[in-house]
């Protein structure tokens, strides 16, 4: 890591990138492009607030990664969230996740990304999340629950963007995720395409899947379906899959062929996790980027570093951000600790609890 990035000046660079590339993705859609121009505003604002906060030396992350649920109608190898969660817990109402919502609006957070279990499992929680037009939530789904309903709220509130998550073929996506799921998927996708309304996908790099989640054969059945966006996401093994996650050439290959792919097809956003954190001075959990809430409150570095020392029953987001735990995390070294990819934190999965446990 570099001693002099700025992690704020960055991570604001970022975010307008992202909007601009994303009003550029959506230019012939004059209801998206309408709905990112005004939203494109909300995110300067949105700086200016943690820039304030900023000069009090209180850093607030412009990323939020909201498990909104813990239950899910499917069973996909290597899921983290099934791994990690404690499934005894009281859910968060739809209540507590509209304060989460409001708290992060008043602090300036402009993503929040609504995850699971299978998000879509908790239309409650997606209402609340419509009323906040200034936070972009992509809700990262399966994709086997869209209905009428859910067409019509998407079309309503263009800050709820489906993000579908796929494998690569038929042969792929349904062994992980299950008999039938890519019909289902690709079924999501027309959906959305006939109804004029845009939508994401989202890939779990693997060894297995790797070299045709880059292809030009998948990246073009993306864009016929109408998909803008593509997020590549790297395959943490939680569950003990080690064999599954790609090696560090692997994922230096991969790096190398999102730039490409990002210079082929303009018309599309491509962004990696954690993958694009090499550009970024080191690993953005703990409130350095972003920092996750799991479906009962516990405020927790990332979905797969489920560790937590406080809830938001019980504190503010803003004292999350200042809790013990995630200042040690930040202050350590481990974040910023030079590495050729993958997750960090789960490679130092025992520094980590050392930290949570001091």
């Amino acid at each position: 890591m570099q001693e002099d990035f700025n992690i704020q000046e960055y991570l604001a660079r970022s975010v307008e990138n992202i909007v601009k590339d994303s009003i550029k993705a959506t230019l012939k859609n004059p209801k998206e492009a309408l709905f990112l121009a005004g939203f494109a505003k909300s995110t300067r604002n949105a700086t200016k607030t943690r820039e304030e906060y900023l000069k009090q030396d209180i850093n607030i992350p412009a990323f939020l990664i909201a498990s909104i649920t813990a239950d899910c109608n499917l069973n996909c190898v290597g899921c983290y969230s099934r791994t990690n969660n404690d499934h005894h817990q009281i859910p968060l109402s739809d209540s507590q996740w509209e304060d989460i919502f409001r708290q992060s609006r008043n602090l300036g957070i402009s993503f929040i990304v609504l995850a699971g279990g299978e998000p879509m499992m908790r239309e409650d929680v997606l209402l609340k999340a419509s009323n906040f037009p200034e936070i972009l939530f992509p809700v990262f789904t399966n994709g086997t629950l869209l209905n009428g309903n859910y067409l019509e709220l998407f079309d309503g509130n263009r800050n709820l963007i489906p993000v579908f998550s796929i494998e690569g073929d038929r042969d792929v996506t349904d062994s992980r995720r299950g008999e039938g799921v890519y019909s289902q998927v690709t079924d999501s996708m027309q959906l959305m395409k006939d109804n004029d309304l845009i939508f994401g996908a989202s890939v779990t790099v693997t060894k297995d899947n790797l070299n045709y989640a880059v292809s030009e054969e998948f990246i073009n059945l993306l864009k016929s379906s109408g998909c803008k966006v593509l997020f590549f996401i790297e395959f943490v093994p939680v569950d003990g899959n080690a064999n599954l996650a790609p090696s560090d050439e692997e994922r230096e290959l991969l790096m190398e062929e999102i730039a490409d792919l990002r210079e082929k097809h303009p018309e599309m956003l491509f962004m990696s996790f954690p993958g694009d954190e090499k550009s970024t001075g080191g690993c953005l959990a703990a409130g350095r980027g972003f920092f996750h809430i799991n479906y009962h409150g516990g405020a927790e570095p990332c979905p797969a570093s489920p560790y937590s020392d406080i809830n938001v029953r019980d504190a503010t987001i803003l004292e999350v951000l200042e809790s013990g735990f995630f200042k040690s995390l930040r202050e350590d070294g481990i974040l910023t600790e030079d590495h050729d990819g993958g997750c960090v934190l789960f490679e130092h999965k025992k520094e980590v609890e050392s930290l949570l446990n001091h």
